[in-house]
């Protein structure tokens, strides 16, 4: 059987395209979405080099992210626990450490186009979601550039009591847990959905229009084989040439 290759748009046919659905709800990943990298990796390493949190903290969550390398424990696991990592700190600090991280290490990365898509929908009336696995104190600070409320956001979060983190996990959205945390909120069926790993796979396949967006080699296999437009931000596209 010969597989079609998905379309690889161009920026104004992507834009125009995605403006032509009308979306009412578009629901949108972050890392490698939004912004090149993997802010909640990178803000597990910062965590440990500024000394955010104790060495007992970073020795475990080192030992456990070598287990999940090597495919011994899952992705699922290994989101939660990079959350349960700030157990016991207050959330204030927190959310000021995740400032910090992400305004000096992420939010240069951010795709301008996908900023200006963002933004082009919202002035239409669409509802704007942003769903990550990462924590939910990283994504709210980085998605704040692009006008999402918190109330909006779908992300890997713990229970916060009397201010103070706990270890108590609320949501780890990732994999199949996208389109569940979706579903959960009642927006299982979004009319266009932007992402770029496997990860994000079950969460674009809800939508009327998906779209993968810097795809990994994982998604752009299964975007072949879907045919689901995809995307390369400038960005990305000069560092491939």
């Amino acid at each position: 059987m010969t597989l079609t290759l998905p379309a690889h748009l161009s920026t104004a046919d992507f834009h125009r395209t995605v403006l032509a659905l009308a979306p009412r709800i578009a629901v949108f990943d972050c890392d490698g979405t939004l912004w090149s990298g993997d802010a909640g990796y990178g803000f597990m390493l910062w965590s440990i080099e500024t000394g955010l949190v104790s060495r007992n903290a970073a020795d475990w969550i080192d030992s456990r992210y070598r287990l999940y390398r090597t495919g011994d424990i899952s992705e699922l696991a290994i989101c939660g626990e990079m959350v349960q990592l700030y157990t016991e700190l207050e959330e204030t600090e927190l959310r000021r450490a995740a400032a910090t991280f992400f305004h000096n290490q992420i939010q240069p990365h951010i795709f301008p186009e996908m900023q200006r898509l963002v933004a082009d929908l919202q002035a239409t009336g669409c509802e704007i979601w942003a769903v990550s696995s990462t924590n939910n104190w990283v994504i709210e600070e980085g998605v704040r550039d692009f006008g999402i409320p918190p109330e909006r956001i779908l992300a890997a979060r713990v229970a916060v009591i009397d201010g103070f983190i706990t270890s108590t996990l609320i949501d780890v959205p990732t994999d199949e847990g996208k389109a569940l945390s979706l579903q959960r909120v009642d927006r299982g069926q979004p009319d266009a959905v932007f992402g770029n790993s496997i990860h994000d796979a079950a969460m674009l396949a809800l939508a009327r229009a998906p779209f993968a967006v810097n795809p990994t080699p994982g998604l752009l296999g299964i975007a072949i084989e879907r045919n689901w437009p995809v995307f390369i931000p400038a960005a990305i596209a000069h560092d491939r040439r």
